[in-house]
């Protein structure tokens, strides 16, 4: 009996190890900011987004932030856009992977650089390490072709959108399991 709960509290653990990795990421941090200075593309490039983190834009009254399609990010235009906020700080949820598209839609920030692209990968689960399978490659598909599946769209429109946070929910279910958890065990001994 002792050894089941062992099993299950050592489980639960890990249940909750990938459960409570959440980041919120200050955009253009830590030597820079939301701002027309700051190499946003390099910053971005170099983080990994998962979904359930959080991007935090801080800015000043001379700055919004404008969720924006790709053509829009490419042109820095601001027409259709997803959502605006223009008070500072704006957190962002990255609520589904794909890629999403931020730009200052104030004078001309954006052509100045004031524009971040941010890739948002599914998060990982935990697996067990199956056998290599042998198979035959396959031709790769021309370029013309593109995506396979266009990003989906971000579920909030309008202004000063600010949805809630997932990571905070998540933390809040992992951290509950583990005092559970903790609590069964100690009822245990």
């Amino acid at each position: 009996m002792a050894s089941a709960i062992i099993v299950w509290q050592l489980t639960l653990c890990e249940i909750c190890r990938h459960v409570v990795v959440a980041t919120d990421y200050t955009v253009g941090s830590p030597s820079g900011g939301w701002d027309t200075t700051t190499d946003l593309g390099s910053w971005s490039s170099s983080q990994t987004f998962i979904v359930g983190d959080n991007l935090d834009f801080q800015f000043g009254p001379t700055h919004d932030v404008v969720e924006v399609t790709k053509d829009n990010y490419d042109s820095c235009g601001t027409g259709n856009a997803i959502s605006t906020t223009t008070t500072s700080p704006a957190r962002i949820a990255l609520t589904s992977a794909g890629t999403r598209y931020f730009i200052c839609g104030r004078s001309n920030h954006c052509s100045l650089g004031m524009k971040v692209q941010v890739n948002v990968v599914a998060a990982s689960t935990p697996t067990t390490p199956s056998p290599p399978q042998t198979t035959t490659p396959s031709s790769p598909t021309s370029p013309e072709a593109g995506p396979t599946s266009p990003s989906p769209p971000p579920p909030a429109t309008g202004t000063n959108v600010e949805p809630p946070s997932s990571a905070i929910s998540l933390k809040m279910t992992a951290g509950t399991m583990l005092g559970f958890g903790f609590l069964v065990m100690l009822l245990s001994l």
